[in-house]
């Protein structure tokens, strides 16, 4: 399982990096749950990031309007990350989606095949008028994407495992898994949840309120202890994982 850390600038980065994260994820997390940074910083941040570790951005929550998202993955593709991640807060029907992210992934391949696209879906779509997250593997499966993953939309202190249970997710998993997709588990996830995460066996974890100072999202900074702490805890549970499964 790799380690996602979404750091928010260069400095947060070089924390994450110095913690052991396996991906950056360079977002700007005051525009949202999957909220896109400027260029500039994706790009700075991309150039210091050490050839043994992967990065990604966001390219913020999905209006509509599948021209415009299209040239926001297509710009995001040519700043060299390894992934994109997109999310389906604003769309309400499957076709839609699929339409919609059919655009995105062909802008971002188009320009660079290797690439690799993220579609995000939400635990807590219910709330935010969202497509049931349980849809979200077969929509990267109908549109060649490549990673599966279950965020939650609203940071409102309702974590992924409070509003899914652990069937529900290894479900998401399995579903993904079986349509060869890689599978990513996200929302609010804290220290305490590691245990029933690496249980599950995701592709990816990702984080940013639990390796911030004071758990904050949004006015906490990543810190290199915080996110050394993940990842020494998934690797302890890793080891011991047949035991977890019992």
């Amino acid at each position: 399982m790799k380690l996602l850390i979404s750091p928010r600038d260069k400095t947060e980065a070089i924390e994450a990096i110095l913690g052991g994260a396996n991906i950056i994820d360079i977002k700007n997390p005051v525009e949202g749950s999957l909220g896109a940074n400027f260029p500039w910083i994706i790009k700075e941040v991309v150039d210091i990031v050490p050839k043994n570790v992967e990065t990604s951005c966001t390219i913020g929550e999905m209006p509509k309007l599948p021209g415009s998202i299209s040239l926001a993955a297509r710009g995001a593709a040519s700043l060299g990350v390894n992934y994109i991640k997109a999310g389906l807060a604003g769309l309400k029907k499957i076709e839609d989606a699929i339409y919609l992210m059919t655009n995105i992934v062909k802008a971002a391949k188009n320009y660079n095949p290797k690439i690799k696209v993220v579609i995000t879906g939400y635990a807590d779509a219910e709330k935010i008028g969202s497509i049931d997250p349980n849809l979200v593997p077969i929509i990267a499966s109908n549109i060649s994407a490549d990673v599966a993953m279950i965020d939650t939309a609203l940071k409102n202190g309702k974590a992924l495992f409070d509003l899914l249970d652990k069937n529900q997710i290894e479900n998401f998993i399995n579903s993904a898994h079986k349509l060869r997709l890689k599978a990513a588990l996200a929302g609010s996830i804290k220290i305490s949840d590691l245990e029933k995460v690496q249980s599950l066996e995701p592709d990816i974890l990702g984080i940013r309120g639990a390796a911030c100072t004071n758990n904050n999202r949004l006015y906490g900074k990543i810190t290199k202890e915080k996110v050394k702490k993940i990842a020494n805890t998934l690797e302890y549970y890793q080891n011991n994982l047949s035991n977890l499964k019992k």
